[in-house]
Parts: C-alpha cells; structure tokens; sequence
C-alpha cells in the first residue's frame, strides 16, 4: 500500500491550490452568492488551464488523467471557495455520458468544447415528482420521422440558465419494463431550442452562484443521432454515470470541511477569551482533534473510491461511502467551525456560514445521504 500521490498528481494538485488562491476573490465570492451571479469567465479561465473535464482523453480536450486527479483539483478549489469552485467544476455536468457512451463523432463534436469552457453542459434527469426514484421519471420521447419528440418537465437541473448543451433522460419505450424503458439524449443549443422553457428557481440556501432550474419540454424535436449509448440502457448508464461523479462529490466536501478548519484555526488562534486564546481551551482542542480525524477519514475514503474506479475495480458501496460520509464530515465541520467563531462566525464577512450553507447540499445532489445509504446496505447485504 502506498498512501503517497505521484509526483503527477502532486503538481496537478499544487496547481489547482495556486489557481484558485489567484484566482478565487472572497468579495466577489460573497457577491456572486448575495446576486444569483454566474461567474461565466472564471469558468473560461478554469477551462483554459485545463481543470475542467481532466478525465476526457487528450484528443477530446481533456487530460486523460483519472478520477483521483479530479479529486484532488476538486479538494483544493472547494477549500479555498466552493461558491467560485463549484461553477467550474460541475460546468461540465452530464457530459460524461458522452465521454462514457457516446460515439466518436459525439465525442469529437462536444467533448473538447466542454473541456475548454467554450460550452456549458447539463444533466436532465431529475422531475418534479421523482428524484432518488430515477425509474419513475415520465419525461417521453416519442419517435416521429428521425426524431424524438420529447415531453415532460425536468426539475433542480444545474447549469440549465447558461447551458449551451446537455443529456436528458427519457422513457422511449412505455411498453417495456422498469429499467429498461429509458434511454439518454443530447440536446444542442438549449438556450434556442424551441420547445424548450427554462425556468431558474431563484435564490437558494447556498451554491448561489450557480443556477439551478426547472425545464419543460413541450414537443421538442432532437434528431434520432442524438442518442447517447443504447436505446433502453438509459437507467443502467445514469447508475453508471452517479457511481462516477459522486465520488469528486465527496471531494468537493472534503475541500469544503478543510477550508471551513482551517478559517477556525486560524481564528481560534487570534481570538482571546478570559485572558487567553481560544485555541488553548480543552474543550475547543478537542473539536479540532475530532474535525482533524473526520476530515482524514473522509479523504481517505475519496481517494480509495477514486482509487478503486481509475484502476477499473469500481465498487458501488465505496463510493456511496465517500459521498455519504464526506458530505456529512462537510456539514459538521462547518458547523463546528461556526461553533468556534461563535456570534462572528453567523455574520457574512467571515465567510464560515457560506461554508456551511453550500455545505448542505452535498447531502442531497447526486444521491441523497438515505439513498447513499440504501446503496451501500444493498451491496452489503447482496454479497452474504
């Protein structure tokens, strides 16, 4: 066992810390969270010196580097800010259907424009009355000529105000049985495309700087091309597809819980009460102990699901683990960090419950905490 990162992945490492300490400002951070602004060249920057899609092959625009390395560039710019890192790591959001079952030409058409943040993406799939219940969606695409005729409503789908492109899950088939009704279309120019509405749902608890918004599809046209992989594997591609991007998820969360820490320390370290820092008293030493071992665990865990899918051993339970146990270190740790500051750390101007705002949400996208849980139970117990 060799706990050590690569020389590689140091310096890849390194560079996302040195990009986001340049290129991340706290004031404009707090703007873009109080005004609903997407930060649209911070992306372009990000795209530019090759932080977006790193797992894309290199003829796509990509890095071809593995999942560990997305990790590591997602830890660094959510600990120095996930209001301004989230944007630019999720830009690609739904992509990786094509990169993970698209055709060549759809790779060669969308991939490098994703990678380099000409192109935002989007992925379609949650509805109003199913989210963690995937196999219920009722969005349809109907077939007519040598198109798809889609109908139906997608809900609290991120990117959707500024996409250019994305991956909608569909019902194809509603004579076929549960799971193997649905496939993944692409759509092109979302923003123009007529027969669709898109709706931004407005302020949120956190990740304000993203949108997050509802789409009706009301006989909207997509050419037959556009699907993605195989009619009907649809469900089985967005399992794939989840057991994939949850895990920089959690990578996500980590960065969050050690940058939310750190700002503890550091003010615990300055601040004084009767006489003497806050640091020195036993009961705030001991959160710290407790925040320090949470937050190694939880990275420990990342890094070995990552681990687990760069080296082609992906394990469904690992990851839902990361993700699951990451997003709750997240939620903790921020809280315990806004515990520390105590009444400062509820204003705005120290930034902690920012942190623990866009905190919360890793708990419920890209998997829910209870179906991370089920998930891992029924891997569990599927193996007795």
């Amino acid at each position: 066992m060799d706990f050590e990162l690569t020389e590689e992945q140091q310096d890849i490492k390194n560079a996302a810390k040195e990009f986001a300490e340049g290129e991340f400002d706290l004031e404009y951070a707090r703007k873009c969270d109080e005004e609903h602004i997407y930060p649209r060249e911070l992306v372009r920057k990000a795209g530019k010196e090759g932080f977006i899609a790193m797992q894309f092959p290199e003829e796509y625009g990509g890095q071809g580097v593995g999942i560990l390395e997305v990790c590591l560039v997602g830890e660094e710019f959510a600990r120095v800010d996930s209001t301004l890192g989230l944007p630019s790591l999720a830009s690609n959001f739904g992509s990786e259907q094509i990169w993970l079952f698209g055709t060549d030409e759809q790779k060669e058409k969308y991939l490098s424009k994703i990678a380099s943040g000409e192109y935002i993406s989007c992925g379609m799939y949650t509805e109003p009355d199913a989210g963690s219940d995937a196999a219920s969606y009722k969005t349809s695409a109907e077939k007519d000529g040598d198109d798809y005729v889609i109908n139906g409503t997608k809900t609290f789908i991120t990117n959707a105000q500024y996409a250019d492109v994305g991956a909608v899950a569909v019902i194809t088939d509603k004579e076929a049985k549960k799971f193997s009704n649905m496939s993944v279309v692409w759509i092109d120019d979302l923003q123009e495309h007529e027969g669709i509405k898109i709706s931004d749902l407005g302020r949120k608890m956190g990740i304000n700087s993203t949108s997050t918004c509802e789409i009706a599809f009301d006989n909207c046209r997509v050419p037959q091309s556009n699907l993605v992989g195989e009619e009907g594997m649809g469900f089985l591609q967005m399992m794939q597809f989840f057991d994939t991007t949850r895990v920089p998820v959690g990578a996500m969360s980590v960065g969050m819980a050690q940058g939310a820490f750190d700002k503890a320390l550091a003010y615990a370290k300055e601040r004084k009460v009767f006489g003497m820092p806050v640091a020195k008293f036993e009961v705030t030493m001991f959160k710290f102990a407790e925040m320090a071992t949470k937050i190694e665990a939880a990275r420990n865990l990342v890094y070995k699901a990552a681990w687990k899918i760069d080296n082609e051993t992906p394990d469904a339970a690992l990851s839902s683990m990361a993700k699951w146990y990451a997003a709750k270190v997240g939620v903790d740790v921020c809280d315990e960090a806004i515990q520390i500051h105590g009444g400062y750390g509820y204003m705005a101007d120290y930034d902690v419950e920012r942190w623990y705002r866009n905190a919360k949400i890793q708990e419920i996208y890209e998997g829910t905490k209870e179906i991370e849980k089920y998930t891992i139970a029924r891997e569990i117990i599927g193996r007795i």
